[in-house]
């Protein structure tokens, strides 16, 4: 009597076939675990950045202004809107302390961040009475993932005609804000 020994090759191609499929279902939804961490972060950012001005706030009665001329705009550390230094997008206003490192030890990142390109950008713009944060055009995000946190909708930015309230699906930018917005920021 002779012992057969080892595997066929229909068994092996099977094996690897199995293998081959485990292997893409597990990147795929590392990929996935990856986007919703980094969506975490970008969350918790703007957050800690709107809270932060509120401590401000209620310390100076005043957020930290930016001017441009006689005109307020946006700061950033992205090339679009200054290409500042990232102590420098919440402005340090002549007689008031420093936003960072006073009142926030460091200004946060969006992780997928370009500056180049000015995609995934956290820019701020305040008039002293209000402030608008962004984390503006996330180069991995569809609408769908703007709307995973539809309380972060900036109604400036979501492509319908009301600038007050979220009525459109065109949306670019998440936000927070004071409270009311004056104008559409």
């Amino acid at each position: 009597m002779k012992s057969a020994r080892g595997f066929t090759l229909v068994e092996l191609l099977i094996v690897i076939s199995i293998i081959a499929i485990l292997s893409t279902v597990g990147l795929v939804i590392y990929s996935g675990v990856q986007k919703s961490a980094r969506a975490a972060k970008r969350t918790q950012d703007l957050k800690a950045i709107q809270t932060a001005l509120e401590v401000y706030y209620s310390v100076n009665k005043t957020y930290p202004v930016v001017t441009l001329g006689t005109d307020t705009g946006w700061r950033s550390e992205c090339s679009s809107w200054g290409g500042y230094a990232a102590d420098q997008v919440v402005p340090n206003p002549v007689g008031y302390p420093s936003f960072v490192p006073n009142y926030m030890p460091g200004f946060p990142q969006d992780p997928s961040m370009n500056k180049d390109t000015s995609a995934s950008c956290y820019i701020y713009r305040s008039n002293g009475a209000d402030y608008t944060i962004l984390d503006h055009s996330i180069a991995e995000f569809s609408s769908n993932d703007y709307q995973s946190q539809k309380n972060l909708i900036s109604p400036a930015r979501d492509g319908g005609s009301d600038c007050s309230k979220v009525d459109g699906t065109g949306i670019w930018s998440w936000g927070l804000y004071s409270s009311p917005i004056s104008g559409c920021w």
